[in-house]
């Protein structure tokens, strides 16, 4: 077994190199912060921090003043609601006064005061002359205390109805009263029912104005059944005086009518960049106000907002820093991918300051259009989902500044939310995508995630019309869709700009139809299955200690593409012929062994493979020996010659990565094994070991980060993955104590 307890194999010679260059110049990371630093402050100061002008009353601006934000015009709205209250129709109300009943009462009363034969004639003219208009009085004003008593009208109408009553009320003529007393029982008889129905029929309509109703009285009186002149003048003038407005204006209800089409007037706003004041305009009053109002008035020189911008933004840029500073990825000391999570930032904020822009006040939820989750999906493909999670809540925060159009406080909740969503739902969606398809099913997954939320918001606010639900929620979709959209279009500029080998670049490069591959399979079929089989065990190796298994195994794939140079000198493709190795010196063996990594990494670059795969073709022999060849060009030397180890290794470098280093030893493993006739069990685990072990004494593992521990963890994972590929072969050693049953 490897040893445990020993220090991580690293020496300082690999910190050195790392140093140089602008891509580990702490100057260089100091400079790339900063540019985020200023990308921050500028994106925010116009939402935060408008500009402010020097403007005096009475005075003419010497510039042209325009909206920073769009707000609404008071003065305006006021007026177009003003101008749809006029036109609101007076709201009236119909009451119900059962005059019929007055006319009962009066007849009552006729018959009351001329069955009296004590009373002198005269006396009974006067009594009409009192009794009739008293009736009629008391009756309309008991009426109306019964309205006030059901509650259902307010004091004001309740005034309403009595001044117009009053004002309407019906004066008998003197000379009408003489004729009552000569009234007889049958004729008073006859009158009533007529009286009544006239009354009735007259008061079933909406009376304003009692005159009009009162007109109509002597035609349906001609067209009744009396047949006396006496009978027909009573009960003409009866009605007319019984009848009273039954509709009547009601203030109130008007007013409440006016306050509902205000409410319905939509606000009149200024646009953002509407001009306010062009140049050479005079500073009147109402303009000196309403550039108070938009807070563009210099009256004292205030900085606090610009400080507290400052601040903010240095929040925003010491929490990137202490998200790189305790990545465990290259990031960390590499400016290269620094600089791409700083371009990807970038991106983020331009395409929310391009839907900033479009947005306003009458449309706010365009903002949900906008592709927020861009940023988290691109770093999540690119970097690593914990930098994505922290990265899309810095977005979310500015989302939650960039969209806010009420500017009521800094921050709108609801477009962070939204953002916050749909970004960790990219992330989670994305993390295993193997195709870029997979990029356009995300997307599918980040607009059924950004309806909920934005539905959720929307009944969390009440609800709003259903127009404006069904445009906010076809937003979200719209949004999701966007995101996928621009994530493929942008993923293969940081692959090729960056050198990234992307998940799903590497699946691409995996393809056996790639043309690298498909040459290694036709020219050099031993090489081919050789490098299958090292991909198998270098990526389980390589998972199991925490590194790009994906990578190892693509990266095993290529690592001896050089070999399709000469073929026939490497030992897997020697199916059938003599080996030539045995008619040459060792030296020219060796020189032409060596030279396969290097031939690899040029054929890579001639098909502009990425960075990472040519690392490993180039480094998985490192510097090791290459035994064969230096012990028989010892054997071969003459007496007294001197035989130099290092003509007899591989030029290197020697692993610069985990990944680099697990292909060295999952290559050299599956060779030896290869080699090997029935192997057992402990063969191969004490190959492995063995094998570790040289490479670990050759210092060939020297400027990776692989520890002792991970070694011990590797060659396990190997030993098991090699029993699932031999377990056919593998001869397991007898068992005593069955032999002996």
């Amino acid at each position: 077994m490897i040893p445990l307890t020993q220090t991580p194999v690293r020496t300082s010679d690999n910190q050195d190199v790392r140093l140089q260059g602008w891509r580990y110049s702490k100057w260089v990371r100091l400079i790339l912060f900063v540019v985020l630093g200023i990308m921050f402050y500028f994106s925010l100061i116009n939402p935060l921090v408008p500009q402010t002008y020097n403007i005096v009353k009475g005075q003419r601006s010497d510039k042209t003043i325009y909206a920073p934000k769009q707000l609404e015009n008071k003065e305006a709205t006021d007026q177009a609601k003003e101008d749809a209250a006029k036109k609101v129709m007076p709201v009236y109300k119909t009451v119900n006064f059962k005059n019929e009943d007055i006319v009962d009462a009066i007849f009552f009363k006729i018959n009351s005061i001329n069955g009296d034969t004590e009373a002198k004639y005269e006396d009974k003219v006067n009594m009409f002359r009192t009794v009739i208009p008293s009736i009629i009085k008391e009756a309309e004003e008991q009426m109306i205390k019964n309205f006030i008593g059901s509650g259902l009208y307010s004091p004001e109408f309740i005034s309403e109805i009595r001044q117009k009553v009053d004002d309407q009320t019906y004066r008998l003529s003197d000379e009408r009263f003489y004729k009552f007393p000569r009234l007889t029982k049958e004729e008073v008889a006859e009158m009533l029912p007529v009286a009544r129905e006239i009354v009735y029929k007259l008061m079933a309509d909406q009376i304003t104005d009692a005159q009009v109703a009162r007109s109509k009285v002597v035609e349906l009186v001609n067209t009744s059944n009396l047949t006396k002149n006496t009978a027909r003048e009573l009960v003409t003038e009866i009605c007319r005086a019984v009848i009273t407005p039954n509709r009547f204006y009601d203030d109130k209800g008007t007013d409440e009518a006016k306050a509902k089409v205000k409410e319905t007037v939509k606000p009149v706003f200024i646009s953002k960049n509407d001009v306010l004041v062009n140049a050479g305009d005079l500073i009147t009053d109402d303009l000196y106000e309403k550039l108070k109002e938009f807070g563009l008035l210099k009256d004292k020189a205030n900085y606090w907002p610009h400080v507290g911008l400052f601040i903010l933004v240095t929040l925003f840029c010491f929490l990137m820093y202490m998200l790189v500073r305790q990545s465990h990825l290259p990031i960390r000391y590499n400016n290269t991918q620094l600089l791409m999570l700083v371009l990807i930032l970038i991106i983020g904020i331009i395409i929310m300051k391009i839907f900033g822009i479009a947005q306003n006040l009458e449309n706010q939820n365009l903002a949900f259009l906008a592709p927020t989750a861009v940023g988290a999906m691109l770093i999540a493909i690119l970097l690593d989902a914990p930098i994505a999670y922290i990265a899309s809540i810095l977005l979310s925060i500015l989302a939650s500044i960039i969209f806010n159009t009420d500017h009521l406080q800094p921050f709108d909740y609801r477009y962070g939310f939204v953002t916050l969503v749909v970004s960790f739902v990219s992330i989670f969606s994305i993390q295993r995508a193997s195709q870029r398809s997979s990029i356009l099913k995300a997307g599918l997954v980040i607009s059924l995630a950004g309806v909920v939320a934005i539905g959720c918001l929307l009944m969390l606010d009440g609800g709003m019309n259903r127009n404006e639900s069904l445009l906010s929620l076809a937003y979200g979709v719209g949004g999701g869709l966007l995101t996928s959209v621009l994530v493929i279009g942008l993923l293969p500029f940081f692959e090729t700009a960056f050198g990234i080998l992307s998940p799903l670049k590497m699946v691409e490069l995996s393809n056996p139809n790639h043309p690298l591959l498909r040459k290694l399979l036709t020219e050099t079929p031993g090489t081919y299955h050789h490098s299958i089989m090292v991909g198998n065990l270098a990526e389980a190796a390589a998972e199991s200690i925490g590194a790009d298994g994906l990578l190892c195994r693509v990266g095993s794939y290529y690592h001896d593409i050089g070999k399709t140079k000469r073929p026939s000198y490497f030992i897997e493709n020697q199916t059938s012929i003599e080996n030539p190795h045995d008619r040459i010196e060792p030296e020219l063996s060796t020189s032409i062994i060596t030279a396969h990594p290097r031939d690899g990494v040029e054929m890579l670059k001639e098909y502009k493979m990425p960075k990472a795969i040519r690392d490993i073709a180039e480094q998985h022999h490192g510097t090791t020996l290459l035994q064969y060849f230096f012990h028989k060009a010892k054997q071969q030397a003459e007496e007294g010659e001197q035989i130099l180890e290092e003509n007899f290794r591989y030029p290197g470098p020697k692993a610069q990565s985990k990944e680099a280093a697990v292909v060295g030893i999952a290559d050299c493993v599956e060779a030896a094994v290869r080699s090997m006739r029935n192997p057992t069990m402990e063969q191969i685990d004490s190959m492995v070991r063995k094998i570790i072990k040289s490479r670990l004494d050759d210092g060939q593992f020297n400027e990776c980060d692989l520890t002792l521990k991970e070694l011990d963890t590797i060659a396990k994972t190997l030993n098991e993955t090699l029993l699932g590929i031999f377990h056919s072969r593998i001869e397991y050693p007898n068992d005593p104590k069955v032999e002996g049953k």
